[in-house]
């Protein structure tokens, strides 16, 4: 059965459903990175860390649907993902409430090191709560969940995604300091790729 295969299982939560406004253009088809576009390098890199990606978008995104799913990821369509990241990743989690465990990972992020993400899935899955990379003293990207939070995460809206949830538990984050600066760099603006590592 399914639900019972993935109960041991950290899945990669792929947030892939912003509109790309202040980039001017879909972002995450377009814009190549050694040949792939940013979400699918994204995608290779958290299905490398995970025992299963779930890429969520928001409806109409086809194109970026058969990019990922072609990549290994499930698809979800979150239906009210213009309301903002939390809404987005509540409706991932409750698309798969039964995981051991779930990193959050955000699709303009492709300079993550797929062994940054295995750190973060392992620290899940030996016995923190939440876990997150930290480089220079900074908290970056993906966070990971255990099934602790499941109602809080289930229950987010709005557009600051999973932030007060990590203010509340602050003390409850193992902290995974890395020579990753992927963690903290995504792409806004069509700038934000000039002088950028290509792998």
């Amino acid at each position: 059965m399914f639900i019972v295969q993935l109960m041991d299982k950290i899945v990669g939560i792929l947030l892939a459903a912003g509109s790309s406004q202040r980039f001017g253009s879909d972002k995450l088809c377009s814009v190549m990175i050694n040949n792939e576009p940013i979400a699918v390098k994204s995608c290779r890199n958290l299905l490398a860390g995970t025992d299963k990606v779930l890429a969520v978008i928001r409806p109409g995104a086809e194109a970026l649907a058969k990019m990922l799913e072609k990549t290994g990821a499930s698809i979800t369509i979150c239906p009210d993902a213009e309301q903002g990241m939390g809404t987005s990743l509540a409706y991932a989690v409750s698309s798969l409430p039964d995981a051991y465990g779930w990193l959050v990972a955000l699709a303009d992020m492709p300079w993550i090191l797929p062994a940054t993400i295995g750190n973060v899935s392992k620290a899940i899955r030996t016995g923190a709560k939440i876990a997150a990379p930290f480089w220079q003293g900074q908290r970056g990207h993906p966070v990971g969940f255990s099934s602790v939070y499941r109602p809080e995460l289930m229950a987010l809206t709005g557009d600051s995604g999973a932030k007060k949830l990590l203010e509340q538990y602050q003390a409850q984050i193992q902290r995974l300091d890395c020579y990753d600066p992927g963690v903290t760099r995504d792409i806004d603006e069509p700038s934000d790729l000039i002088g950028q590592p290509e792998t």
